[in-house]
């Protein structure tokens, strides 16, 4: 018997695809208007994040400032705005520099045997130290800016990239097609080019949207004892520890950059976990 209802077609393209993994859609989303504000700050009606008007300590959120000023009278709206900047570029930052040092470390060690264990028992002895701890260690080696933050955090997110790219590249090179192009006597370098690398993109771009979050949290952090960026850079870290000792009385100082920061690193997170669905080709079947 013929249906009486039509089957209904599932839509294809990006709006299928955003569909099916509705996690990158709201990440990606939530992230989009970050980055939008970051960059179009100065158009926002926002003022100077760091000019100071004394007769405007501590006021209220109102129509004249949004999120209220701070104790040295400046505009917490602006300064918030102003702060996704840090944030964002330490983030993408981070993940864009100890993915590619961490992805020539594991391919090297994961496909020589000769240099795994000496390279390894360097990231052993790296990954021993809390990342944090490591990244306030090289912070009281330099002066304080955000090109040293992301330096800082990224050796210490270098050892957990690496790791994890030669436990892939140790699955790989047990393949037949590597066996097959090592008997035609391709020679090391090719074989790794063209046939490890690209399985690894997958995984390392998972990887890489969990590191992005894990620095922004981690620079906030920093900025937050002092370690981090100077206090004349606006950042979420720096606000919230400016805000820190008024807590009590004027609790939006703190609690509007770390909404923000929240939201920040929810988006990534979502976004991270929705890559990982769709790269993943078991998951990817259930859905």
């Amino acid at each position: 018997m013929p249906d009486i209802m039509a089957a209904r077609k599932s839509p294809k393209g990006f709006i299928g695809y955003l569909r099916r993994y509705p996690t990158i859609a709201i990440g990606g989303f939530l992230l989009l208007v970050m980055v939008f504000i970051a960059v179009f700050a100065p158009f926002l009606w926002t003022k100077d994040p760091t000019a100071l008007a004394p007769v405007m300590r501590t006021r209220n959120p109102s129509a004249a400032a949004w999120f209220g000023t701070d104790m040295l009278g400046r505009d917490v709206y602006s300064r918030v705005l102003y702060g996704a900047r840090v944030s964002l570029v330490v983030g993408f930052g981070v993940a864009f520099f100890s993915s590619v040092i961490g992805l020539a470390i594991g391919l090297v060690s994961g496909f020589v045997r000769w240099a795994d264990s000496i390279i390894m028992r360097i990231m052993d002895g790296l990954m021993s130290i809390p990342s944090i701890l490591l990244a306030i260690a090289l912070m009281a080696l330099t002066r304080g800016s955000v090109g040293n933050v992301i330096l800082a955090i990224t050796v210490a997110e270098i050892p957990r990239v690496s790791r994890l790219v030669r436990g892939v590249v140790l699955s790989l090179r047990e393949q037949p097609y590597v066996d097959a192009a090592v008997a035609a006597g391709t020679r090391t370098p090719v074989i790794i080019w063209r046939h490890i690398l690209p399985n690894t993109l997958a995984p390392m771009t998972v990887q890489a949207t969990y590191i992005c979050a894990a620095a922004m949290i981690a620079e906030a952090i920093l900025s937050f004892i002092g370690a981090g960026t100077p206090p004349i850079i606006p950042s979420w870290g720096n606000i919230m520890a400016e805000g820190r000792a008024l807590w009590q009385v004027k609790p939006y100082i703190v609690f509007f950059p770390a909404i923000f920061l929240s939201i920040t690193v929810l988006a990534v997170n979502l976004l991270g976990d929705g890559l990982r669905d769709s790269l993943d080709p078991r998951l990817a079947k259930r859905v």
